[in-house]
């Protein structure tokens, strides 16, 4: 990978969970930005307590949120996560072809897992338009908690969220994506923070995160480019 000349030091990413493995593998494109992730809805909390950060990379309607309240300039899209099915490492095969699949496997589960992140919010509102609520046990996972992990530890057989956030989790064997209209697809953006003194450094950061080189990185985590109109958040 062809690397920019460009020197940030001092810079403060702050980023969901669901991007962390994505911006690790960025390092080499990030000399001296100190890189800090969290559960989005805290890093967003900690963004209007006023963390002394630079750059926000987090789920698109949450950075719309903070531009709202004057905490962020206008966010960027960056990347698209599709959210899949996950379940233990020796569980039974099992299909996810089409929608009765799935259906299948949310009803025949003792707990579905989900996080606090977009995806989890996309996921009970799909459950709810299944016409499963009642016959489903969702079950959260802590803040900044990768929902696969309840599935290491027992309190879930089924689990869903951001690929990126599950592969090569230890005791975890991914399914898929949600087949067709039932696709759960996240957008990620960044945002450069009012809060930063130093705002023109912080866009040259997320010109960097936008580029070429980033995007081959991302790719290679199961992330893509954004394409308007794919994020199926609110479906």
């Amino acid at each position: 990978m062809d690397l920019p000349d460009l020197h940030l030091p001092d810079l403060h990413l702050l980023s969901s969970m669901a991007v962390r493995p994505a911006l690790a593998a960025l390092a080499p494109l990030l000399p001296g930005v100190r890189l800090e992730a969290g559960g989005g809805v805290e890093v967003a909390r900690r963004i209007r307590a006023g963390a002394p950060a630079d750059l926000a990379v987090l789920a698109a309607d949450a950075l719309a949120a903070l531009h709202a309240e004057g905490l962020a300039e206008r966010p960027r899209p960056l990347w698209d996560s599709a959210t899949v099915a996950a379940v233990a490492h020796d569980a039974p095969p099992a299909a996810l072809d089409t929608v009765d699949d799935l259906t299948a496997l949310l009803t025949g589960a003792r707990a579905v897992a989900h996080s606090t992140g977009p995806s989890g919010t996309a996921l009970r509102a799909l459950v709810e338009r299944l016409g499963l609520a009642g016959r489903v046990r969702l079950v959260c996972a802590d803040p900044g908690v990768p929902a696969g992990s309840l599935l290491a530890d027992g309190r879930a057989d089924l689990a869903f969220q951001q690929h990126s956030e599950l592969a090569g989790l230890p005791g975890v064997r991914i399914l898929g994506p949600l087949p067709g209209d039932t696709a759960i697809t996240s957008t990620f953006a960044a945002a450069v923070l009012t809060a930063t003194a130093t705002p023109d450094r912080a866009r040259a950061l997320l010109d960097l995160l936008a580029g070429e080189p980033a995007t081959a990185a991302v790719r290679a985590r199961g992330m893509h480019p954004h394409r308007p109109g794919r994020s199926t958040d609110a479906r």
